[in-house]
């Protein structure tokens, strides 16, 4: 047993067990962090064009059988790696996102004029917001943003103080899958910069948070009061080795 494990068993008031080990979310490999995502499912990925995208965790899913996905992400991939490669394989259903086109979304771009994905375009701080919601409890929100759009038609709306404002719902997800600079092994996470974006919201609004970090470091030198994201909300970290975010 380690020694801040044994601090932990000499100094709890409810004597735990010497013997009963004590959390520990790692799991060894992108293969065992992915295990169990099946066809069907919704997924959050994290990221702002690179910044904070788990690019290794999300092509893992390319190891596994699952299809017909919905992907709720800022950007729906660049080039042929990470969610571009999922559409390129053909495991994507639909795209929930604020910019689906951008320099080198040539997956999307093929998939979409082919009619072989569903695109839910959504303004960005709605998107954002939509997740925090569904992490937080909220039923539903009104917004000014989308009045009077394409994207208001269908949605119940409501005059607020002389304004209009649309009805939005909590954007849930079945898995989460976000990038942070470093994680110990009860989960608690820290962001590095810009990369932090989606990451915090998106593991409260999942069944199951998947976080790949760059590093994982042991109990008791990660400063609480940097801590972005505490480790109730994480289900599995894995390192990936040479990340540098």
């Amino acid at each position: 047993m380690l020694a801040d494990e044994l601090w932990i068993v000499r100094n709890n008031p409810l004597k735990l067990d010497k013997d009963v080990p004590l959390i520990d979310k790692t799991v060894p490999d992108v293969a065992s962090a992915v295990s169990g995502i099946t066809s069907g499912q919704t997924i959050l990925i994290s990221g702002f064009g690179d910044a904070g995208t788990p690019v290794e965790l999300v092509e893992a899913i390319l190891e596994t059988s699952a299809t017909e996905l919905t992907v709720v992400a800022n950007n729906a991939g660049v080039g042929e790696r990470g969610l571009a490669a999922l559409l390129r394989e053909g495991r994507v259903r639909k795209v929930v996102s604020s910019y689906p086109r951008s320099r080198g979304s040539i997956w999307f771009e093929r998939r979409y004029l082919a009619g072989e994905i569903e695109l839910e375009v959504v303004p960005q701080g709605t998107l954002s917001e939509r997740i925090r919601a569904a992490g937080t409890g909220i039923g539903a929100f009104y917004t000014r943003t989308s009045v009077g759009t394409e994207l208001a038609k269908g949605k119940e709306s409501r005059i607020i103080d002389g304004h209009e404002y649309v009805l939005e719902m909590p954007l849930f997800g079945d898995v989460a899958l976000v990038k942070a600079q470093s994680a110990d092994r009860w989960g608690n996470l820290v962001y590095h910069a810009s990369g932090r974006n989606y990451g915090p919201t998106m593991v409260a609004a999942a069944k199951l948070s998947i976080v790949q970090v760059a590093s994982i470091v042991p109990l008791g030198s990660l400063d609480p009061e940097v801590i972005v994201t505490p480790g109730v909300l994480v289900d599995r970290v894995v390192m990936i080795r040479g990340d540098r975010e």
